[in-house]
């Protein structure tokens, strides 16, 4: 009987094509409602968020890209036109210019998905924004000239006005739309993780009560700030946020950028261009530390685990014993294994390095097997492995060590047209520790266990040398 698997949910799913048209047909019509219920400023929306979430969507989703798809967006819009407004045949031109920025931007970073290299992580977000402002100029074109019959503005204003608002929800929304996941395990909460955010609401008030063109820049700090402590996905949120109600300020004279006028499209103009380049800032920095972390994360990993053996390195173990230190629950007894491969050097001269490091690869490999969540393995350099075991007593980590001794020497390694036949001397060592000072001890039963080694590879090598009582004895 096959186990219950369960499968993540996901809104859209390549195996379900009617859902996945149901389901782009409602969002298209949420969306345009919510940009229907939003026209604020004359004619125009204030947002119009339809045009980056369907965007977005169909970026994120490349088997979503069928022109039926599209169809199923571009005949919901029109089913709403035509059921609220009065436009007739120019809501057609209205809404292909929506589909003119939904394509356009869908269409480019697929593309860049289909690159035989794939870019930079600060590469790709740049390329997001150039992608936007491209399918915003190609939308304001449409959209200007489908308004000009419904619309009292000139043509210039009204492209104004169409591009900069396509624009500044662009780089909004689309962030959001192609970073968001589903939640994880998050970190324990602590009050100061909220610091950035109070700093954030501080400093959008700041923007209220000064007032004049260059507070709506005054929330840059602290989205900067958020970017550098949150996740992208909390950045991008945060950032719509910022931007979304600078703009409703503006438009509301809450925020005045003018102390002769009052609201104009180029006042609207100049106030969305700049809060989306604002926008730009903390999702270029979002980007950058994440891919700062990511390449530290990188590096680590590469020095905590030896390449060949994929194993602990030396500098990982003692990594590992650090961490071990910081945990009050952990085991309070030690053992320490020193393995080390019999013979090695015979096997690198007759056959070559290339089969000694397949040895060492294979020999590592099986060792943590057997050790599996009883301890771990680590290269401590050339043929010679370390093992820490947490086992309640000596006994118990004498049977471990000499079932890894009996498993090497039963294993037959084969190597091109020969079989080769291992053994491994090992020196033991066992103590009661503290958590806090389990390095040290490490340290102390690393030394006596080397003692050991040499002890197992004078009897005669294939063997267990272990201090039992006040004597060395090797099994």
């Amino acid at each position: 009987m096959r186990p219950d698997v369960k499968t993540p949910f996901r809104l859209f799913r390549e195996d379900k094509p009617l859902r996945n048209a149901v389901c782009l047909f409602l969002i298209t019509t949420l969306f345009y409602a919510i940009g229907a219920m939003l026209r604020l400023v004359e004619e125009l929306s204030l947002f119009w968020p339809l045009n980056a979430v369907m965007a977005g969507i169909f970026a994120r989703y490349a088997w979503l890209n069928r022109l039926h798809n599209y169809a199923i967006c571009y005949s919901a819009m029109l089913l709403y036109d035509g059921l609220t407004t009065d436009w007739g045949h120019a809501s057609l031109l209205i809404n292909f210019s929506n589909m003119v920025f939904i394509l356009t931007f869908a269409l480019l970073v697929q593309r860049d998905k289909h690159e035989p290299v794939q870019a930079e992580a600060l590469t790709v977000a740049l390329r997001l924004f150039n992608y936007s402002l491209l399918a915003s100029v190609l939308c304001a074109f449409f959209g200007t000239f489908a308004s000009s019959g419904i619309d009292s503005q000139a043509f210039w204003p009204l492209f104004a006005d169409w591009f900069s608002e396509q624009f500044s929800t662009g780089v909004m929304i689309l962030p959001c739309i192609l970073a968001v996941s589903w939640p994880g395990l998050s970190r324990p909460f602590n009050v100061k993780h909220l610091l950035p955010l109070v700093t954030l609401a501080l400093c959008i008030a700041a923007s209220v009560v000064i007032g004049g063109a260059g507070s709506l820049a005054f929330p840059l700090p602290a989205l900067i700030w958020c970017a550098v402590r949150y996740s992208l996905l909390t950045t991008a949120v945060l950032t719509l946020v910022t931007g979304t109600a600078e703009i409703i300020l503006v438009a509301n004279s809450v925020i005045n950028i003018s102390v002769a006028e009052h609201l104009h499209t180029s006042q609207m103009f100049s106030a969305r261009l700049g809060i989306a380049t604002m926008t730009i800032c903390p999702i270029m920095v979002s980007v950058s530390v994440n891919a700062i972390n990511a390449l530290i994360k990188q590096v680590s990993l590469r020095a905590d685990f030896d390449f060949l053996t994929q194993v602990y390195s030396r500098s990982g173990l003692y990594e590992l014993l650090r961490q071990q230190e910081k945990n009050t629950h952990a085991p309070r007894t030690m053992s320490v294994m020193l393995l080390d491969i019999d013979y090695f050097k015979t096997i690198n001269d007759n056959y070559g390095h290339e089969c000694g490091d397949k040895i060492l690869s294979a020999l590592a490999q099986k060792v943590q097997r057997i050790v599996g969540t009883a301890g771990s393995v680590a290269r401590m350099g050339g043929e010679e492995f370390a093992v820490i075991a947490s086992v309640p007593d000596k006994a118990q980590a004498l049977a471990l060590a000499e079932t890894i001794r009996q498993s090497i020497e039963e294993y037959r390694f084969r190597w091109r047209q020969q079989t080769l036949s291992l053994t491994v001397s090992i020196g033991l060592s066992h103590a009661v520790t503290e958590f806090w000072q389990r390095t040290d001890t490490f340290n102390r039963l690393l030394n006596e266990a080397d003692e050991y080694l040499y002890l197992s590879k004078k009897a005669g090598r294939n063997r267990v040398s272990v201090r039992r009582d006040t004597q060395s004895v090797a099994v």
